[in-house]
């Protein structure tokens, strides 16, 4: 078991609204010096408690201007690494998530058009093993985030 304090999880916290944050200014909202708060942020990566840092591009300026969940019902489990490696290769395909419920999996794709998402569609219908699609168009967004909700609870880990 290894305990996370107090610095850590701001450090944490910090990170997830700007990953770009420099390390003096982390050194500055947490009070401790930039090597120590390198060395602190180091440990984090190594334990796998940060899986990278991304720059978020705006789909619109690039023309995708579709989003869309695609739940598939895949036929038995004899098929879900096949299924998988294929979604891997589409660069549409943003999310892949085995689901319970209506479906095996959900699918979030970004496209450019309706022209693209059908022959999107057409090519995961194609796939073997999969018995039928359902796909809800995203209107609009209000909320997308990728943090998660860290606080002194998340102290003790198990990593």
């Amino acid at each position: 078991m290894h305990h996370l304090d107090d610095i850590d999880i701001a450090i944490l916290h910090h990170l997830q609204k700007n990953g770009r944050a420099q390390r003096n200014k982390l050194a500055k909202i947490v009070n401790l010096s930039v090597p120590s708060v390198s060395e602190r942020k180091r440990k984090l990566e190594e334990k796998k408690l940060i899986d990278g840092y991304h720059a978020v591009l705006n789909a619109q300026k690039f023309n995708f201007d579709i989003v869309a969940f695609i739940f598939v019902e895949v036929d038995n489990s004899s098929y879900h690494i096949p299924f998988v490696e294929k979604v891997v290769l589409e660069p549409e395909v943003q999310e892949c998530h085995s689901i319970t419920g209506d479906g095996s999996h959900m699918l979030k794709i970004a496209t450019r058009n309706t022209v693209s998402l059908e022959k999107l569609l057409s090519r995961i219908q194609s796939w073997e093993g999969v018995k039928k699609t359902r796909t809800n168009i995203v209107l609009s967004t209000f909320k997308e985030t990728r943090e998660i909700p860290i606080s002194s609870e998340n102290k003790e880990m198990v990593f």
